[in-house]
C-alpha cells in the first residue's frame, strides 16, 4: 500500500478516535432508552435539518429520509478500505435486524460531492444492502449536513484524480421524533450494533 493511503487511513482512525472523546460519556439517567447503551452524546446536538440530494437525482430533506429509524454514515465512494468495510458492517447489522422483523434505514452520505453523483453513490450503497440510500449534493449541501453531525473531513488534492479524504467514521442511530440516540464506532461489530438498536426500536 502506498504510503500517502497508509498516512490519510491513519489519520481516519485517529479522528475516529477523537470523536469518541468527544461525544461519549457514561450517563444515560432519566433517559428511555437508558438500558439500550452505556453512553451518551455531549458538546451538543447531533443532527439537524439537510438538505441533499437522492441516488435517484430528487432534492430531498432530513424529513424525508428520516422517517424511520436509520443508520446514517458519512464517507466515500473512492474510499480505499475504511468506508467499505464500515458500510459492510453496517450492512450487515441491518440483515441481523430484518431477520429480527426490525426494519431500519441504512443510510450513506457522502463528503465527496466531486466525484459521488447521485448514479455514483447508487451504484455503490446497491452493492451493500438493496435498501441502503445513498445521498450526495453541492459542496454547501455536503458541508452543512457534516457540520449538523459534528463530522470532519478534509478533502485532499483535487488536482491529483485519486485524491483521498480523511474523515471520522462514525454511525448514527437516528429514530422518528428523538432525533440523534446512539453513536457506534469502527470496532464495533454487526452483532453488538444489531442488539443495541433492536433495543432502541423496541424501546421507541
Amino acid at each position: 500500500m502506498k504510503l500517502p493511503v497508509i498516512a490519510a487511513l491513519l489519520a481516519v482512525v485517529v479522528l475516529g478516535g477523537l470523536g469518541v472523546g468527544w461525544y461519549l460519556n457514561t450517563d444515560r439517567s432519566g433517559d428511555q432508552f437508558a438500558q439500550c447503551s452505556s453512553s451518551t452524546a455531549v458538546g451538543g446536538a447531533i443532527g439537524g435539518p439537510f438538505t441533499l440530494v437522492d441516488e435517484t437525482g430528487e432534492t430531498v430533506t432530513d424529513a424525508d429520509v428520516l422517517s424511520e429509524p436509520s443508520l446514517v454514515y458519512f464517507g466515500y465512494t473512492f474510499c480505499p478500505d475504511v468506508c467499505p468495510l464500515d458500510n459492510a458492517r453496517n450492512a450487515d447489522a441491518i440483515a441481523l435486524l430484518d431477520e429480527r422483523d426490525v426494519k431500519v434505514q441504512p443510510v450513506f452520505i457522502s463528503i465527496d460531492p466531486g466525484r459521488d453523483t447521485a448514479e455514483v453513490v447508487r451504484d455503490y450503497t446497491d452493492l451493500f444492502h438493496p435498501r441502503m440510500l445513498g445521498l450526495t449534493g453541492s459542496q454547501e449541501q455536503v458541508r452543512a449536513a457534516s457540520q449538523a453531525y459534528k463530522t470532519f473531513y478534509q478533502i485532499g488534492d483535487t488536482s491529483d484524480p485519486y485524491y483521498l479524504v480523511n474523515h471520522t467514521t462514525f454511525s448514527y442511530l437516528m429514530l422518528p421524533d428523538h432525533g440523534f440516540v446512539e453513536l457506534f464506532r469502527r470496532e464495533d461489530t454487526a452483532e453488538e450494533m444489531a442488539d443495541d438498536i433492536a433495543c432502541y426500536v423496541n424501546a421507541m
